[in-house]
């Protein structure tokens, strides 16, 4: 069976858990391919193994990799996305930090993901994406996010104009800092944090949440996923900030973008017992009285 791992960084006692992990598999007899440069987290032993091989992408000859861990937080995992791209390869999240809704694996269940992976008795979770299309050439590589896109403001200018349009049919314009449009997997990251709503990730639409509105009767919106938004920006600045996850470019504001649901998925290998309701509760400390 072969794996593939990718961390953004490892501190002294994630290293810890990081060998751990390449130990395990090794005595389960995986044959493990670390992402290019991540060779820096293993102990010393491991450097000459045969079962450890380098990958720098998914595409490059490594498409018989049938999972993918990614050690870290949320970040990290949204990192992988971009990494398996449209190859069908399940992500496996084990979190390393404190908050993640992505990352559902603890540091401290490595025995039950080998567990889990030999006898196959996980659950894939298909988390849908969106897609940006522009009249530039931008995110040229990697046109997709798994949580949200954003179009927000530059530096300090004062606020921006999104004029926006559902399927060419004028909306709304937002007067504000800056517009979110988040997939249901994204609901509970940067639109969480604008008071955006909760949704669960098997929904097929859109969430559009504006950032610090002007208009205080302007409210999140929940659409179909099979709505094509564009946008038209118009603003002080000449320049505003647009990003695809953790992505961000800085383009002109007379760019114009618009959304659609992408044509793949991304599978999210999970256990039985962690499902959604379950992280809500866990993360958001749902039904526990922390008054004292």
């Amino acid at each position: 069976m072969k794996i593939a791992i990718y961390s953004r960084y490892l501190d002294t006692e994630q290293r810890i858990y990081f060998n751990k992990l390449i130990e395990t598999l090794i005595n389960s007899n995986f044959e493990i391919y670390i992402y290019d440069g991540n060779e820096i987290f293993l102990e010393e032993k491991f450097l000459k193994s045969p079962l450890i091989k380098n990958f720098m992408t998914i595409e490059n000859g490594h498409k018989e990799i049938e999972y993918l861990i990614s050690l870290g937080g949320d970040g990290t995992l949204l990192d992988t996305v971009t990494i398996v791209k449209n190859s069908n390869i399940p992500i496996i999240g084990i979190n390393m930090g404190r908050l993640g809704f992505l990352a559902s694996f603890s540091k401290n269940d490595i025995d039950k993901i080998i567990e889990a992976l030999q006898n196959r008795t996980y659950v894939v979770d298909k988390r849908s994406l969106l897609h940006l299309d522009s009249n530039h050439s931008i995110f040229v590589d990697n046109p997709y996010a798994l949580n949200e896109f954003v179009i927000h403001k530059k530096d300090t200018s004062s606020m921006i104009k999104i004029h926006t349009y559902l399927n060419g049919e004028f909306l709304n314009t937002y007067w504000a800092d800056g517009l979110i449009v988040s997939t249901p997997t994204g609901s509970t990251g940067y639109n969480l944090s604008c008071n955006g709503p909760i949704v669960f990730p098997e929904n097929e639409c859109f969430i559009l949440t504006p950032i610090a509105p002007h208009n205080l009767n302007v409210r999140p919106l929940i659409i179909s996923d099979k709505n094509i938004i564009s946008f038209e920006l118009e603003g002080r600045s000449d320049q505003f900030i647009c990003s695809l996850d953790s992505r961000k470019i800085i383009a002109d504001k007379t760019i114009q973008l618009a959304i659609k649901k992408e044509n793949f998925c991304i599978k999210l290998l999970r256990l039985n017992e962690n499902g959604f309701l379950s992280t809500l509760r866990s993360k958001l400390t749902w039904g526990l009285d922390i008054r004292n």
